[in-house]
């Protein structure tokens, strides 16, 4: 059963750093396109960072983080990452991984999304 588990939240400071886990199981990563979306109250979700499967690996953000946001990828650990440096006020949201039966450029529905993990962005 697909099941996605995330950590790493917290609260930074504006400009500080944090690195987020996102734990897969009833999936292999290397075979799927899979993505970090965000969840900001009155302004709705956002897909900050999508990987495609390993033999493609190209990587895509949104503009909003291009720059300051890497998803990593840890096949031994079946376990994506999203590093986030440079934090803003504006990124305060709630973060979780899901899955996508198409491709970072032409995307399907996100799947299996997780519980997410609180974010926190003070000035």
């Amino acid at each position: 059963q697909l099941q996605f588990v995330e950590s790493g939240g917290g609260l930074a400071q504006s400009g500080g750093s944090l690195r987020l886990a996102c734990a897969a199981s009833g999936v292999t990563l290397d075979y799927i396109t899979i993505g970090w979306l965000r969840e900001i109250p009155d302004k709705g979700s956002e897909v900050v960072a999508c990987i495609n499967e390993k033999k493609i690996n190209t990587a895509y953000y949104a503009d909003s983080v291009k720059g300051r946001f890497t998803v990593l990828r840890d096949s031994a650990k079946n376990t994506l990452y999203l590093q986030m440096d440079d934090l803003r006020p504006e990124d305060t949201a709630v973060y979780s991984c899901a899955t996508n039966r198409g491709s970072c450029s032409f995307p399907l529905a996100w799947n299996g999304r997780g519980q997410g993990t609180q974010v926190t962005v003070s000035s």
